[in-house]
């Protein structure tokens, strides 16, 4: 018998700059949701500060990685969340968005498509911040976007290891798409913005 496919979800940010620390809570709701209903087997949550060499190691040597980011953009429109997946290629800014990190995760996956160190498959989801400086607690419309997240992000973690017959993992991890803002990749879906 084959072993689970192995998933990371990775909540990026820090916890005491008020927005940016959405990831962490997208994960903290996805701990508390898997004590009531489990996520399938091999999946780990982790909390990251952004370092490219951290995130690096966090999703080293897994089938799917899905990242929770803030973001910033212009115009903004606090709370929105754009998911992208990677295509093989470089990382680029999508729709506008940067990270709230000086390095961001673009580098991360620069680095470590370089050292060869990238998951089979990448998707991220960025929540566009409204306040980002210093304090605790997530802004009112970053808050509210945190547990619809949280429950998409299992449903797509349900949905991908039931998909995956245990053991047989995809031997073709360019195959998924950082697609443009409204151009859905081949068989993927596309940017999304709730």
């Amino acid at each position: 018998m084959g072993a689970a496919l192995r998933i990371a979800v990775i909540g990026v940010g820090n916890e005491y700059r008020r927005d940016d620390g959405v990831g962490w809570g997208v994960v903290a709701r996805l701990a508390e949701r898997a004590g009531i209903q489990p996520l399938p087997e091999g999946t780990t949550l982790a909390v990251c500060d952004g370092d490219p060499a951290r995130m690096i190691t966090l999703w080293s040597g897994v089938d799917l990685a899905l990242v929770v980011d803030a973001a910033r953009s212009c115009p903004p429109c606090p709370g929105r969340v754009r998911r992208m997946e990677w295509n093989g290629e470089q990382l680029s800014h999508v729709g506008g968005s940067t990270s709230t990190h000086g390095l961001g995760l673009g580098d991360a996956v620069e680095l470590s498509r370089v050292l060869a160190r990238l998951p089979r498959h990448l998707v991220v989801y960025a929540v566009e911040a409204a306040d980002t400086g210093l304090g605790t607690g997530l802004s009112a419309p970053v808050a509210a976007a945190v547990e619809p997240l949280a429950e998409r992000i299992a449903q797509e973690i349900t949905l991908r290891a039931a998909a995956t017959p245990e053991g047989k993992r995809d031997q073709n991890p360019g195959r998924s798409r950082w697609p443009t803002e409204g151009a859905p990749a081949r068989g993927r879906p596309g940017t999304h913005s709730d």
